[in-house]
């Protein structure tokens, strides 16, 4: 489908805007900084910078047009006018505002199966098996770009949905309350999964019981003939009333889409997995568990979209490399590997990753760079001195490097025989981390975003190219 002149002037109509000619092929882009020529930029004033200030580079690198405040137009006056004769400008009262309508606006024309996924961990590594999923099967789709999963970055993503589309995969994150009933104002999913509800954002989102209405919402648009996929092994999710049908995932024998007998060893995870009464044996490259639970969960969502069986088994197979996902990387120099797992971290994903390096078979130096948990709220100390609880069943981890102000209280409950060294931020974890790896060593990097441990990855390892998502 093409954007047109026509469209365009329906969609914003409301915004009283003035436009110009729009060009037949279009995307849109709200970074000056990597903007391609024929998008459309939007400009968004955030915190740190306003984008009205960028409209003239973003012209400058061949930008189509730009979608600005009116407030703002005087920029205008500041470019070159042979720059702005063939660009098409858009001035709104609220650029936000006008992205989040256009959005709505484009996703209203599609009836094809629109799916969102949603869940304090899990939603990326889902996707993209679901994405795995419909290339095995020949599917034609658009798939949400990496964690966009904001109002942002859903509706960037939802202006990419066109006519020779099939299906349509969506992740939705929150980290305060009302956000997931915004997000599906805008999306309007005919299908949504959540994949867990577990301890994160709470300083937004509050106790378990509220980020688990939180994440319900995604179902706020549902009618009788909508299906709802939930994760059935979390009571939280599982012994709710819905208004709608539900599918539910998981290991127990009440769940419809089931992964039973599940062993992990060599580097691997195998598992049955029960789709109704019918069974499959699965193999996933993994260490990490929660693989088995995005795998059934982008199981459940492929079974409601009727792809076979077989397909969903072959595409649940095949590997996913995610960014700071548990990202096996090489160390520089021959030193080993390292595991980037520093996109996030609660104390859930804290506990997978940290049971995931235990099952990894291995003669290397095994070492654990750990960060605070952000955003726990008032019980961010008890999660912290859980941690240090936790580490009693990482029997074969030798060191463990801890960043920040609150893993302070993970120090006083690490079990006796583990060596411990407390840093305050990422610049000392880089000296401390490089004096205590061994010839060949295993570390594992986890921390929240906020911690910035990410430089710990970079300064260590020559990233190779994982898949672009």
């Amino acid at each position: 489908m093409r954007f047109d002149e026509h469209f365009l002037t329906g969609a914003l109509s409301k915004l009283s805007f003035v436009s110009k000619k729009f060009p037949k092929e279009i995307s849109f882009s709200v970074d000056s900084r990597t903007v391609k020529k024929g998008d459309v930029f939007v400009a968004l004033e955030g915190k740190s910078f306003d984008g009205n200030m960028a409209v003239g580079d973003a012209l400058k690198k061949g930008a189509a047009g730009a979608i600005l405040s009116e407030s703002k137009k005087g920029v205008l006056d500041k470019i070159d006018a042979n720059v702005l004769k063939n660009a098409l400008i858009v001035l709104v009262p609220d650029t936000l505002d006008a992205l989040v309508k256009l959005a709505a606006a484009w996703r209203a024309q599609f009836v094809y199966p629109v799916v969102a996924i949603t869940g304090s961990v899990g939603k990326t590594t889902t996707k993209e098996m679901i994405a795995n999923i419909l290339d095995v099967n020949g599917t034609s789709y658009v798939a949400s770009y990496g964690n966009q999963n904001t109002k942002i970055g859903l509706s960037l993503n939802i202006l990419k949905m066109r006519t020779t589309h099939e299906a349509a995969v969506f992740e939705l994150g929150i980290t305060r309350r009302g956000e997931m009933s915004d997000l599906v104002d805008i999306l309007k999913p005919t299908t949504a999964v959540v994949t867990s509800v577990g301890h994160s954002h709470m300083e937004g989102l509050g106790a378990l019981n509220d980020i688990a209405t939180e994440k319900r919402q995604v179902f706020k648009h549902f009618t009788e003939d909508s299906i709802g996929i939930i994760n059935g092994d979390l009571p939280i999710l599982a012994n709710v009333g819905y208004d709608h049908p539900v599918i539910k995932f998981g290991s127990k024998t009440t769940n419809q889409i089931q992964a039973r007998k599940i062993h992990i060893g060599n580097g691997n995870i195998s598992f049955v997995l029960k789709i109704y009464k019918n069974k499959y044996n699965v193999v996933v490259k993994n260490t990490n568990a929660g693989a088995v639970y995005n795998a059934i969960a982008a199981a459940a969502v492929a079974n409601i979209l009727e792809i076979p069986h077989e397909t969903i088994v072959k595409g649940v197979q095949v590997p996913v490399a995610v960014s700071s996902r548990f990202e096996k990387l090489d160390i520089k120099k021959g030193r080993g590997t390292l595991i980037s797992d520093c996109y996030n971290a609660s104390p859930e994903s804290m506990k997978a990753a940290l049971v995931a390096l235990e099952n990894i078979d291995t003669d290397a130096k095994k070492i654990a760079v750990l960060g605070d948990m952000l955003e726990l709220g008032v019980n961010s100390p008890f999660w912290h001195r859980q941690l240090g609880r936790l580490l009693r069943k990482v029997s074969s981890l030798k060191n463990v490097i801890l960043v920040g102000e609150m893993v302070s209280n993970t120090k006083s409950t690490i079990p006796i025989g583990v060596a411990v060294e407390h840093v305050k931020d990422w610049q000392e974890a880089i000296k401390m981390l490089d004096k205590v790896m061994g010839e060949e060593s295993l570390v594992l990097v986890k921390g929240s975003n906020g911690m910035n441990l990410i430089n710990v990855v970079n300064y260590f390892t020559q990233k190779k190219p994982v898949k672009t998502i």
